[in-house]
């Protein structure tokens, strides 16, 4: 018994050791690169979007409040009440809906960290999650004289970066975010380390790749429950790729995995009202699901 249990263990060290090795680097430099964005450039990204609203480009604002929302290091949680102080000074719901979705979806540090799964899976990533974001259109078509969001409640966040050394507001930042993002990180390596010694390969392509639109399906609602932390999933993504997952099934991962986090459902049900928290619900799995397979039809 002894020895199977550490003949476990010298496997299983292995392909966390392998994992680790291959992902540090990314999320290293993904954590550098958000925190230089929140600490010298969120506010001007903040700015640029409130500019954006006192210009009024009509419709076409909606993809460059898309764009914003995706150049924003702010979590779902953290856009909603920033949303807020927007729609205070008048910004149009479309454009809200189309910062907040692609906010939710991707930030600076998670397209690096992304750049791991691979150039391809990496900008499919930034165009299905830019058109997510764009899907605002919608609101513009048919809720364009309507209140979409309610923001009553929701107040402005402070800073936390208010260390007037800015080296020193950087590093600050910078461990801030290893200490929230780094467990993810290692609990993601771990898993993917299970992953690979436990599951046989043949199993994730039946799953996730032989049968693409049930693959596709398969994955947009394994993204659900499992999605805790983009950096987290990042190292099972890799593996479950390696293992013969298609790249419409990650895509499909991707988009409703931190659409639907438990954190961003909360508060996005206090904005949103039960009904059209339903069809944002209805609206992202669908999204997910086309995504996916246009991906697997196309690349």
């Amino acid at each position: 018994m002894d020895e199977i249990i550490k003949r476990e263990a010298v496997y299983l060290w292995y392909y966390f050791d392998v994992q680790f090795r291959q992902i540090f680097f990314y999320w290293l430099w993904g954590m550098l690169l958000g925190s230089a964005v929140s600490v010298f450039l969120k506010e001007r990204i903040h700015g640029a979007f409130r500019f954006l609203g006192e210009k009024r480009p009509g419709a076409l604002g909606i993809f460059a409040a898309s764009a914003l929302g995706i150049a924003s290091p702010l979590c779902m949680y953290g856009t909603i009440p920033i949303a807020a102080s927007f729609s205070k000074s008048g910004v149009r719901d479309d454009w809200l809906a189309a910062f907040m979705m692609s906010s939710a979806l991707l930030n600076p540090q998670l397209i690096l960290y992304s750049a791991a799964l691979g150039v391809t899976a990496l900008a499919v990533r930034v165009a299905s999650c830019f058109l997510c974001g764009a899907a605002a259109l919608l609101i513009h078509c048919f809720c364009h004289e309507k209140s979409f969001f309610s923001f009553k409640g929701f107040e402005y966040p402070g800073s936390r970066d208010t260390d007037p050394n800015l080296p020193a507001r950087y590093l600050k930042n910078v461990w801030r975010n290893a200490v929230a993002t780094g467990p993810y990180f290692l609990a993601g390596v771990a898993l993917s380390a299970l992953f690979q010694r436990y599951v046989p390969a043949d199993l994730v392509t039946k799953t996730f790749g032989g049968n693409e639109a049930f693959g596709v399906l398969t994955a947009a609602t394994a993204g659900v429950p499992l999605y805790a932390c983009g950096g987290g999933t990042i190292p099972l993504l890799q593996a479950c790729l390696a293992d013969g997952m298609s790249l419409g099934s990650a895509s499909a991962f991707m988009i409703a995995g931190p659409a639907t986090k438990i954190t961003n459902l909360g508060a996005l049900k206090i904005v949103m009202g039960a009904k059209r928290f339903i069809l944002y619900l209805v609206f992202v799995m669908i999204f997910a699901l086309a995504t996916g397979l246009s991906v697997n039809f196309f690349i």
